[in-house]
């Protein structure tokens, strides 16, 4: 069993978010169960995913009025860079601090997900924001203020 099984409590209710989810613990799975040769390819893969993933919550949020500076895209950029060095070590033939960024991954995800991107998807349910047309249908809901901080209660 992979150390990051998709299950319900990864569920947040917005179709595009939940599949782009599914596909990163599928993808993470892939990099755990790798050879030594497969990891390069497969850690390749996911970072490509994540990048592309990262980007579409990024722009939802500049779309919704989440600031640039704001902690949630701060952190995608963070692991972000973590993720390219790895691609970086991969190729050089270093998969043991692949391997560890694979076990971290696992204990990061599903942290991340349950707090900053479930405060995103409420908020792009609340502002009627449609991934496909980049429309908001309510909004009267947008903030009257850049929201700086990853939108939880729990941030500030």
């Amino acid at each position: 069993m992979p150390l990051l099984p998709w299950s319900e409590e990864l569920v947040l209710g917005v179709e595009v978010i939940d599949r782009t989810h599914r596909e990163f613990v599928d993808l993470l799975a892939r990099c755990e169960a790798s050879t030594d040769a497969e990891l390069p390819a497969a850690w390749s893969e996911l970072v490509a995913h994540t990048a592309d993933h990262f980007g579409r919550e990024d722009d939802w949020m500049e779309a919704t009025g989440f600031a640039a500076v704001n902690c949630h895209s701060g952190q995608h950029r963070m692991v972000l860079q973590v993720l390219q060095d790895g691609v970086r070590m991969a190729a050089e033939g270093k998969l043991e601090p692949v391997r560890q960024m694979v076990r971290e991954l696992a204990i990061w995800f599903p942290q991340h997900s349950a707090t900053m991107d479930a405060a995103l998807a409420q908020h792009l349910m609340k502002v009627g924001y449609d991934d496909t047309t980049g429309e908001v249908t309510r909004p009267e809901a947008l903030p009257k203020q850049p929201i700086t901080h990853c939108g939880t209660s729990v941030c500030s």
